[in-house]
């Protein structure tokens, strides 16, 4: 994992969080232990926010609250800002009201969790049912939210995103090296990379057509998957990343979306919408001019936006977008 790189010599550290591989890797290995412990902390301080599966973090303590308006705190306000965020780039295809349609779907605890609960009796697939727009009834006026009832926030993609922000930036302030972190599919960078940049290798699953590219300093990628986080419910096999408009699995045309963009928060919302618009997502991406590689159900790359199109064909597991330097 670590290897010189001109003058400076890379480290790196993993770790298992929120049921996902995390790792980061340093320009100066003397650091690595530091910059470990700073991402941990921004990471301990995300999940108190806003974990939907516990009792005790803010979310979670103050949804009897919302309707009326609950005073948050600044971390809780940066991560629904963020969520709010990638809604509006979206177009609400990226929505964190979703909370209710996961619990229906019997993701309410941790994955590992809900992997080893029985799939329950086989029932006929529901028909899809046009669900009112959530995200734009959410309001966040400086530090009071306020959320109607019925709606249940969860804000899990876009606050692993804003997570990896964030701790690139500060490990790269706090410590003056340039930095990479991972959080599953959701890299950030901060701070000068090593020499020719930071090497990723993009694969989702074992399997999956692998690619090695290589992002600048002080860019992001995110990699949305539809074959990882899955689980049996009601006799089917359902994923995480839900259609805001039916408040169900999105159909999976894509096993992967992977966007390179200027931050994760950004990378993020355009990789899971990438998701939930299916085929539509081609073309959406050509004319916005993103930087993404799309993997279908039969192992066939698409690229748009100017991405490196040299395929190879990797032997690592790899998790999502894994570095390599």
């Amino acid at each position: 994992m670590a290897a010189p790189r001109g003058p400076e010599m890379t480290g790196g550290a993993a770790w298992t969080v929120w049921g996902l591989d995390a790792s980061i890797a340093v320009t100066d290995s003397s650091l690595t232990g530091k910059a470990s412990s700073l991402v941990r902390a921004v990471l301990a301080d995300v999940d108190a926010a806003c974990s939907r599966f516990r009792a005790d973090s803010e979310l979670a303590r103050i949804q009897p609250d919302l309707s009326a308006g609950a005073q948050i705190s600044p971390w809780l306000a940066v991560l629904v800002a963020g969520a709010l965020d990638a809604a509006r780039w979206s177009g609400g295809d990226v929505d964190p009201t979703l909370g209710n349609e996961l619990d229906a779907l019997g993701y309410d605890r941790d994955i590992a969790v809900v992997r080893l609960r029985p799939s329950g009796p086989d029932t006929p697939g529901a028909q899809p049912a046009p669900r009112g727009t959530g995200w734009s009834r959410v309001h966040l006026e400086d530090d009071v939210l306020t959320v109607p009832d019925g709606l249940r926030l969860d804000l899990g993609a876009s606050a692993k995103a804003v997570a990896a922000d964030h701790a690139a930036a500060l490990v790269s302030a706090e410590l003056g090296c340039g930095v990479l972190v991972c959080l599953g599919g959701d890299i950030a960078t901060a701070g000068p990379a090593p020499e020719g940049g930071w090497q990723v290798l993009v694969q989702d699953l074992p399997d999956d057509p692998a690619q090695q590219v290589t992002v600048a300093a002080g860019y992001a990628m995110a990699t949305s998957s539809t074959q990882k986080r899955r689980w049996q419910h009601a006799g089917r096999s359902v994923h995480h990343i839900l259609d805001p408009r039916f408040g169900l699995p999105a159909e999976p045309v894509w096993r992967s979306v992977t966007v390179a963009e200027a931050s994760c928060l950004r990378a993020n919302a355009s990789s899971t919408a990438g998701v939930v618009r299916g085929f539509a997502a081609v073309d959406w991406f050509q004319r916005s001019g993103v930087a993404a590689r799309l993997v279908d159900q039969q192992g066939r790359v698409v690229t748009t936006g100017g991405w490196p199109r040299e395929e190879f064909r990797g032997t690592m597991a790899q998790a999502g977008a894994q570095f390599l330097g």
